[in-house]
């Protein structure tokens, strides 16, 4: 099957594009996430991908615009719907590639991380797959979790400690809120886990 990978980044891009290419679908990549913040950290990102991308001979469309002020105005008052909305500018957006380009099916690796919802991004790329007569891939790609933050730390590729968004970063850097969210302190496993990858979106997020 041709399919048309949205890839939120390099690592997170591994295991997925693996798998796929193991049960012989022929898979090109699409950089577009427009939630990144900040500037530096989008380009730095957009870097890993590329680093990535050139190692695997894997295709790739950037969107190398930098999109934050669109994902803000979508977000703005809607915060507690963040991760719907963004799941939702980015798969809209690679469905419309997809289908522009001629591919037959299209897939996420936001479908890597064990901290993003499974549930709602099948939801809507099923949706998306029925308007444009796609194929929406669902594969649950966090069994390889471990391999693939094993490999990109072999690879040496920058590894996010955050999902990517403003509000995410807040979140992760922010003890205060971490633990008003938690309901408790961070602890001595929390800290190992981050240290080892866990809790990044490149065996991330």
């Amino acid at each position: 099957m041709k399919i048309l990978l949205h890839a939120c980044c390099g690592p997170c891009s591994i295991y997925p594009l693996a798998q796929l290419r193991r049960q012989g679908h022929q898979v090109s990549g699409y950089f577009h996430n427009p939630n990144i913040h900040p500037f530096r950290e989008f380009k730095r990102r957009l870097a890993a991908m590329r680093e990535f991308a050139d190692r695997q001979k894997l295709d790739m469309i950037y969107d190398d615009d930098y999109g934050l002020r669109e994902y803000l105005r979508q977000v703005v008052n809607r915060e507690e719907e963040r991760c719907r909305i963004c799941y939702a500018m980015r798969l809209a957006e690679v469905a419309r590639l997809a289908v522009a380009e001629g591919y037959e099916a299209f897939s996420t690796t936001l479908l890597y991380s064990r901290y993003q919802n499974h549930g709602e991004i099948r939801r809507q790329g099923d949706e998306l797959a029925a308007r444009h007569n796609l194929t929406f891939y669902y594969e649950d790609f966090r069994c390889g979790w471990q391999e693939g933050i094993g490999q990109a730390i072999a690879m040496g590729l920058y590894r996010q400690p955050y999902c990517g968004c403003i509000y995410s970063e807040q979140e992760r850097y922010d003890k205060k809120m971490r633990k008003k969210k938690s309901g408790i302190s961070v602890t001595e496993n929390q800290k190992a886990a981050a240290e080892t990858g866990e809790g990044q979106e490149s065996g991330t997020e």
